[in-house]
């Protein structure tokens, strides 16, 4: 056998090996969460304090593309959830709306893969207007990015809920995963990160 050829047999060999050490370590990484009690995976780890928060592409209820350099400039709560259609995540726009009203400089994306129209059928049939609601219904950009999508259980391929907060630079001030999926988050210490 030729040393070319051996090279690529052991190149071939190795490939496999590779992926395999990578899905490992995928594994690795991923949070466990429950969901009533039962655990959940979600697929990786949240960006973390002090790290850049990484871009995203979402959809605004009229329709059009928006990304973190939208909101340059302002500090940004991410308020993110399975659905606005259960009590916790409606519970969570109500009380983030109502905090938003009280800080300066300050803007709440509340984020879910509802459709547009029916996170502003909510936010109009309660009277929210302090919050943006942003959707990723047409892929999954912003879950890839911040590695939160549920991996499995009932609640597969929806985001978990998750409150991260950002400086006017897009540095990440705050983090929270909630661990029972059916619980609300730490309102107080996502707005205290804010000051």
């Amino acid at each position: 056998m030729t040393k070319i050829n051996k090279c690529c047999v052991i190149f071939f060999l190795l490939v496999p090996l590779s992926a395999r050490i990578l899905k490992i370590k995928q594994s690795y990484y991923m949070a466990t969460i429950t969901f009533k009690g039962n655990p959940v995976n979600t697929k990786g780890s949240l960006p973390q304090v002090g790290e850049q928060a990484p871009d995203f592409k979402l959809t605004a209820g009229d329709l059009s593309d928006k990304s973190l350099a939208d909101f340059k400039g302002k500090k940004i709560v991410l308020n993110i959830f399975p659905s606005v259609d259960t009590g916790t995540c409606a519970a969570s726009v109500r009380a983030f709306n109502k905090e938003a009203s009280q800080l300066d400089n300050t803007v709440v994306l509340c984020i879910s893969k509802d459709l547009p129209f029916a996170q502003g059928r909510f936010c109009a049939a309660e009277g929210l207007n302090n919050v943006v609601t942003l959707s990723e219904y047409k892929d999954s950009n912003f879950s890839d990015a911040y590695q939160l999508a549920i991996a499995d259980g009932p609640l597969a391929g929806l985001l978990s809920r998750v409150v991260i907060t950002l400086d006017e630079n897009g540095k990440v001030l705050y983090e929270e995963q909630v661990a029972e999926i059916a619980d609300e988050p730490n309102y107080a210490a996502a707005i205290a990160s804010l000051n």
